[in-house]
């Protein structure tokens, strides 16, 4: 080896181990926060996961214990509701924009509008709402909530669905129009079936990512301190509930909120550990 070598070498070596201790440091910080902001929110939220805070409503202010059965009732509602539109609409547009669509200027625009809506922050799409939905009837409601949660799941429902029908492999495709199949059965029978796993993780992720929300509920769903099952009215919900106890001055309160804090985080927490199992078993497939 030649000195100049030797000399390249030696910077090359130095500037890998410095990329890589930069590149350790942050890590370790990064887990660091993570990790204290996990203790921070078990060391309070485990206290108050008793049978009551699945039992009993919301206290009313100064008043001894209470629960959050009528926010959580009404979250899965609001979302739930937000589920049933979000998924058929955002898997058929995305197999629009995969199988029929593909290089069309509608499916450009559509993709565009995507790529704002992924972007843009929630409380633009809670005030959007608020304009067409709320202030036009005249009231909170659940029917709202739901639909600005819609908006924030759509698109990352389709654009999931998109990139995993692409890695479909085309000869699959090409067989089953070889055997007389129509378009239309090819792309719900044959390739919709293939990324079937990569679909449901995709469902899963913008499922987690509505969960706690809270910004787009303030300006539609409101809240609503007694239980109601009613989608056309004001409904009590996690997010909000947490947002409002946390600021209060009443300790049982702000317990309450820990408590809801740890019930979102370990929800979301299983809902992403489901969408790693599904995309590990779309790997290994």
């Amino acid at each position: 080896m030649t000195p100049q070598s030797s000399s390249l070498y030696q910077r090359r070596k130095r500037a890998n181990w410095i990329g890589l201790t930069l590149s350790m440091f942050a890590m370790a910080l990064g887990l660091m926060a993570l990790l204290w902001i996990l203790f921070v929110l078990f060391s309070n939220g485990l206290a108050a996961l008793e049978l009551s805070l699945f039992t009993n409503d919301t206290p009313a202010p100064g008043s001894e214990g209470g629960g959050l059965r009528n926010a959580i009732v009404g979250s899965l509602m609001i979302v739930g509701l937000a589920v049933l539109v979000s998924t058929p609409v955002g898997i058929l547009a995305g197999i629009y924009l995969t199988e029929f669509g593909d290089t069309s200027k509608m499916a450009e625009f559509t993709r565009f509008v995507t790529d704002i809506m992924l972007s843009a922050p929630s409380i633009v799409l809670g005030l959007f709402v608020y304009a067409i939905a709320v202030s036009t009837v005249g009231n909170f409601s659940g029917y709202a909530g739901s639909l600005a949660l819609s908006l924030i799941a759509i698109p990352v429902v389709m654009r999931t669905t998109e990139n995993m029908l692409r890695l479909v492999p085309g000869s699959l495709r090409e067989a089953a129009f070889a055997l007389g199949a129509p378009r239309w059965k090819v792309s719900t029978m044959v390739t919709l079936r293939a990324a079937k796993s990569g679909v449901i993780t995709g469902l899963l992720l913008a499922l987690a990512r509505i969960s706690g929300e809270t910004a787009p509920l303030l300006f539609t769903a409101l809240n609503n301190q007694f239980f109601s099952t009613n989608m056309g009215a004001p409904m009590a919900n996690l997010p909000v509930v947490i947002f409002q106890f946390a600021m209060s001055p009443y300790q049982n309160w702000i317990q309450l909120a820990w408590g809801g804090a740890l019930l979102i985080t370990l929800t979301v927490l299983f809902l992403n550990i489901l969408a790693r199992v599904f995309f590990r078993e779309k790997v290994k497939a």
